[in-house]
């Protein structure tokens, strides 16, 4: 209950400033163009509302726009916000407005440039927002991080990963002929979405792997298992014992590196954990490098599958780079993360038109999944600055009812001169409303039929 709580509290912080921003964008350039916003919510707000304000105005002009003019409020409904643009065809679906003469001070009295810049003020804000959050990220934290050849025992990889031919130990090198490196970003999609990757395996010989069109569905199957795509290989190096167990009874010491179990190689922790626990209560052979010679030693596991040591950390085994960032430094820095995240995203948008592809939309639980079980400011803000990349993309996709479907008839209404109807576009915004709900119920079935059933 507890870890719940504290991704849904997340989730809803997340969206709370990704849809305040988005919504300013709207608010903003309406309010330089001249136009009444008539409200600013947070949140919906069928029925009711927890709180509005409505700031009394100083004049009775009516032909000029104000920030008075609109209502701001938080909705009850956390499923998104919106501001109610005056002389607009939006969601609110107000016809009796739509019915009067048009006034200055409202949206469909302004040149189609302008209202085409109202439009995709959004989702540049959302852009924006994302390239800032990256920005402060890498200036507040720098990045850390360990290259690829500096990790000598290569990668481990999930079961998904094996069946496509990666083997433990592999040093990834290029996918699709592009370098795999540090601190390039999401160098693990750039593996998942390519045709073909090269590893470098056995320290000498470098390996094709051609990777299948559903690879990237076999390993989102075995994310949501918590199971990783790769990871690195960490020897089992003894940086403590303690007094009493296994280890210390068999006269281990700190810095030897274990290499077997019961005659079984144990290359990495992951492999040693999985032999402790298949020898629980019982003593087993076990063989350890000690100032690079080998040698052996009887060892009691625990019921447990412990044997009593602390590991050597991995940042003390391998290299560990880091990269400070001045102010003007992570400017550019959080361009090009905000840059490949969107590219990077766009790319995995043609697998949503297979069927695996459609089995894995999800809704909020699955976007509250990807929050960590705890709370960590780092996580949450790069997980936040991810949503408003797909924010940005998601609105500004050509669908009647959000922002890109307005883009497309505004650019539609710039290159002939033509404007559409108010009845058609009424028309266009009750079809893209009844697309959006039926893919909200969709998505968020498909969370609920995972839950139970997988």
């Amino acid at each position: 209950m507890e870890t719940f709580l504290i991704k849904a509290v997340q989730l809803m912080l997340a969206f709370a400033i990704l849809v305040t921003f988005h919504e300013f964008g709207h608010y903003l350039f309406s309010r330089i163009f001249g136009v009444r916003v008539e409200k600013f919510y947070l949140f919906f707000n069928p029925w009711f509302t927890l709180f509005k304000y409505k700031p009394k105005r100083k004049d009775n002009n009516p032909n000029k726009s104000s920030w008075r003019d609109t209502e701001y409020g938080i909705g009850w409904l956390p499923l998104g916000g919106y501001v109610k643009i005056a002389g607009m065809i939006d969601e609110s679906m107000d016809k009796e407005q739509m019915q009067k003469p048009a006034q200055p001070w409202e949206f469909r009295s302004k040149p189609a440039l302008q209202r085409l810049l109202i439009m995709v003020a959004g989702v540049v804000f959302n852009f924006i927002l994302a390239i800032i959050i990256y920005a402060s990220i890498v200036f507040s934290w720098g990045e850390e991080f360990i290259r690829f050849r500096d990790a000598t025992q290569g990668m481990e990889y999930s079961e998904a990963a094996h069946n496509v031919g990666f083997q433990d130990g592999d040093i990834p090198l290029f996918a699709d002929g592009d370098i795999l490196e540090y601190p390039s970003n999401d160098v693990m999609l750039k593996m998942v979405m390519a045709k073909q990757v090269n590893v470098l395996r056995n320290s000498n010989d470098t390996v094709s792997i051609n990777i299948p069109e559903d690879f990237a569905f076999r390993i989102e199957n075995e994310t949501r298992d918590n199971k990783f795509f790769m990871y690195y290989s960490i020897p089992v190096v003894v940086s403590e014992i303690e007094k009493g167990k296994g280890a210390a009874e068999a006269g281990l010491l700190k810095g030897d590196q274990i290499v077997s179990v019961n005659n079984t190689p144990t290359a990495s922790f992951s492999k040693f954990t999985k032999e402790l626990m298949a020898h629980k209560g019982e003593t087993v052979g076990i063989q350890y490098l000690r100032n690079n010679k080998l040698q052996n030693s009887d060892i009691k596991i625990s019921e447990g599958g412990k044997i009593g040591i602390m590991l050597t950390p991995i940042s003390d085994i391998y290299p560990v780079e880091y990269v400070k960032y001045s102010f003007l430094e992570s400017i550019p820095r959080g361009i090009e993360m905000g840059v490949d995240k969107l590219v990077g995203y766009v790319s995995q948008m043609k697998l949503i038109f297979t069927k695996e592809g459609a089995q894995s939309i999800g809704g909020f639980g699955a976007i509250g999944n990807i929050f960590p079980e705890t709370w960590d400011w780092l996580q949450f803000w790069n997980i936040t600055a991810f949503l408003s990349v797909i924010l940005a993309f998601m609105n500004i996709l050509p669908i009647p009812a959000l922002d890109g479907g307005h883009v497309f008839f505004l650019l539609y209404e710039i290159i002939t001169r033509r404007q559409p109807s108010e009845k058609f576009l009424e028309y266009a915004q009750m079809a893209g409303m009844a697309f959006l709900f039926a893919l909200l119920i969709y998505a968020n079935g498909n969370d609920i039929y995972r839950f139970f059933f997988k």
